[in-house]
């Protein structure tokens, strides 16, 4: 097996919204902020080559599909699709894809499905060869989301996935395409039927953890997004997998720490959970 993080397009959105109800005193230490209340992420997707020459990423990041002014709202920061960019530095291009999984649908995650932006011009799906997986809840959410989360989807992506008759809805802990591969967790504390794949590795189990724990600073239980749909669920939600991967000596794949993309998590004499870098 081959596992590598690949970078995408990176943001710079507000840090008040990105640590919810904590200070700034508190998270202006771990990160660094602009003269915005800006800070620094990345848009990261795993790649993993199994033995039997499956290749399978893991979300795609938020891409280059925006127009110029919704780019400058959103932080975005290069107009070239990164991810595409990366996976050829891997000897890969989209269309050697197998599957795409998809944590959930929030643009930041699935905008790297779409060719980037052009003037007058409609996006287009790329990997097309690949299936897409998303969680059947997570994809009623998308088809009616709130009025609370309804910016954070890609009004045309629904769509096009049921277009390309490529796409897979998952509602167990298993895909049929991936057959015993991955194993799937499930979480509602960010948005409902969000999906963590974990795969299981030489060192151990990887748990590729979306947005339920976004970054490093974000393994300190008590630290939410103000994006998060029920926080105080998202906290009892990471404490449980937290616990457990503890136990089973297992690391986190970060998609939005700007740093850091693989972490191994240890507690200290407080009871504190923190987050060490370690490879892939």
């Amino acid at each position: 097996m081959k596992l590598a993080a690949v970078e995408g397009n990176t943001q710079r959105l507000d840090g008040g919204a990105m640590f919810g109800n904590a200070p700034r005193a508190v998270w202006s230490k771990w990160v660094e902020v602009d003269e915005q209340n800006r800070i620094s992420l990345a848009a990261r997707a795993l790649l993993v080559e199994f033995d039997d020459g499956l290749k399978v990423l893991f979300e795609t990041g938020i891409g280059a599909f925006f127009p110029p002014k919704l780019r400058a709202r959103f932080g975005v920061n290069e107009t070239e699709h990164l991810l595409l960019k990366n996976l050829n530095k891997q000897g890969l291009s989209h269309e050697d894809i197998d599957c795409v999984v998809l944590s959930h649908l929030h643009f930041d995650h699935a905008g790297g499905l779409l060719t980037p932006w052009r003037e007058g011009e409609e996006s287009q799906l790329l990997f097309p060869n690949a299936r897409y997986i998303v969680s059947t809840e997570h994809w009623q959410r998308a088809l009616q989301p709130h009025p609370r989360d309804r910016a954070s989807f890609i009004e045309t992506l629904s769509k096009l996935l049921i277009d390309s008759q490529r796409l897979e809805l998952v509602d167990s802990d298993q895909s049929s395409i991936l057959d015993g591969r991955v194993k799937v967790h499930f979480s509602n504390g960010h948005t409902p039927g969000l999906m963590l794949s974990e795969i299981a590795t030489a060192d151990g189990p990887l748990l590729f953890c979306a947005d339920l724990i976004p970054g490093a600073p974000w393994v300190h239980l008590p630290i939410t997004m103000g994006y998060d749909r029920y926080p105080e669920q998202l906290i009892d939600e990471k404490t449980a997998l937290i616990t457990d991967l503890i136990e089973r000596k297992g690391r986190l794949f970060f998609t939005h720490d700007f740093e850091m993309a693989c972490g191994k998590i240890e507690r200290d004499d407080r009871g504190r959970y923190t987050a060490l870098a370690v490879a892939l």
